[in-house]
Parts: C-alpha cells; sequence; structure tokens
C-alpha cells in the first residue's frame, strides 16, 4: 500500500517533515543561512511548494555525490556550468526521492543514501531559467566506484572530480554543499580543510530513521 497523498499529488505530511528538517540544519556560512530561513518561511507560506507549476518559487532537489574519487558533477546543458545532479520534485516524491531519481538519470552510476536514510547536508536558494526561484534542498548520495553513464537525453560530460577540482570549478551557490559533502564521514579520504570559510561552525551529529530525511550533521568532529 502506498503512502497517503494530499489532493495536490504529493505524501500527506511532506511540508511539515521537510520543514522540520531544514530547520535543524547548522549553517555552513551567511548565504546558507540566508536561504534556511527563506525556505523555512515559504514552506510555510506557499500553497503548494513542491509544484513547479503552482508559481515561480518552488522547492527544488538536488545531490552531492561521493565516492572514493571525490565527487560527481555534471555538465548542465543549458547553464554550461559544470554543477551537482538535480532538477524538480515529482508528485509522488519527496525532495529526497527526486535528488536520488534525478542523479541516477544525470550520471547513470548506480548510488544510494547513506546508511540510515536521506541526509540533507546544505540548502541554497537561487534563481532559475523562466524568472523562476528554487528553494534547493542538497542530499548526501554515495555513488559507485565506475564511470558515469549519463542516460539518453542527459548531458554526456558527467565525471568525478576530486574535491579541489570540484570546488575550483564550482560557482558560488556550490561551494558550500561541496565543503558540506566533504566532511560526511561517506566521502572518506575526501575529508579535509574547508573548501571555503575555514573558521566555519561545526555540525552536530544528525539521528533518524530509514526513509526520513537527516540534516547536514556526520560526526560532529567539525
Amino acid at each position: 500500500m502506498g503512502r497517503p497523498v494530499e489532493s495536490d499529488g504529493w505524501p500527506s505530511g511532506l511540508v511539515a517533515a521537510v520543514k522540520a528538517t531544514v530547520a535543524t540544519l547548522v549553517p555552513g556560512d551567511g548565504r546558507e543561512a540566508r536561504a534556511q530561513a527563506r525556505i523555512v518561511a515559504d514552506l510555510e507560506r506557499l500553497e503548494r511548494p513542491f509544484d513547479e507549476q503552482a508559481g515561480a518559487e518552488h522547492v527544488t532537489a538536488s545531490a552531492v555525490v561521493v565516492g572514493p574519487r571525490g565527487t560527481v558533477l555534471h555538465m548542465h546543458k543549458r547553464l554550461h556550468r559544470w554543477l551537482q545532479p538535480g532538477g524538480h520534485v515529482d508528485p509522488g516524491e519527496g525532495p529526497w526521492d527526486a535528488a536520488l531519481r534525478e542523479s541516477l538519470e544525470e550520471t547513470g552510476l548506480e548510488m544510494a543514501h547513506p546508511a540510515g536514510g536521506p541526509r540533507l547536508i546544505h540548502v541554497d536558494v537561487h534563481d532559475a531559467a523562466k524568472g523562476h526561484t528554487h528553494l534547493d534542498l542538497r542530499y548526501l548520495l554515495v555513488g559507485a566506484d565506475r564511470d558515469p553513464a549519463p542516460r539518453a537525453g542527459e548531458s554526456p560530460l558527467a565525471r568525478w572530480f576530486d574535491w579541489q577540482e570540484a570546488a575550483a570549478v564550482a560557482d558560488t551557490a556550490l561551494v558550500g554543499a561541496l565543503d558540506a559533502a566533504r566532511r560526511q564521514p561517506e566521502a572518506g579520504a575526501g575529508r579535509g580543510p574547508a573548501l571555503s570559510e575555514p573558521d566555519r561552525p561545526s555540525r552536530p551529529a544528525a539521528v533518524g530513521k530509514r526513509r526520513t530525511p537527516r540534516h547536514n550533521g556526520a560526526d560532529g568532529s567539525r
């Protein structure tokens, strides 16, 4: 039996669950703090926050994929920039589901959420095409150690970057997410000094049940 859904097509209680998870984030910098506050407020204000057809401002989901080689980025077909995989949230999905689906499509890699369930590690608010504003939720995914093979119709350019290389091509909206992902235990040998500001606050440990998104904590050793 599937999850109960609201009349708008998204799982019942999804807005409250996502808002609670976003509120537990420990922002890594001022940009993320402002994004966190806005997303929490907009989840309260917007009538259908996951529906891209409901208005110019809506929730999107993306992922920082980690593995022994670092992280996977793809060349966005329209923006012509190296970005993390991600996209819009389809009816019936949670944002963590969308992050996984989009990442599978855009990289072709086998991957999964970390043990313990989806883990939200970063948030950002930025302008997008058609005058839209994306309230982007970034999740950690663990990818297989092989070369990406994007599905037909996706950008064919996707590859592993080591952390310093990824930071060098990242825009300001992505650097904080890379920093947060690099410090997760699943990033393994990739952990190390911050990619940007060195004096960021620690991200405490998170706990959660399977399929319940966790906040951006790793092991508290920030």
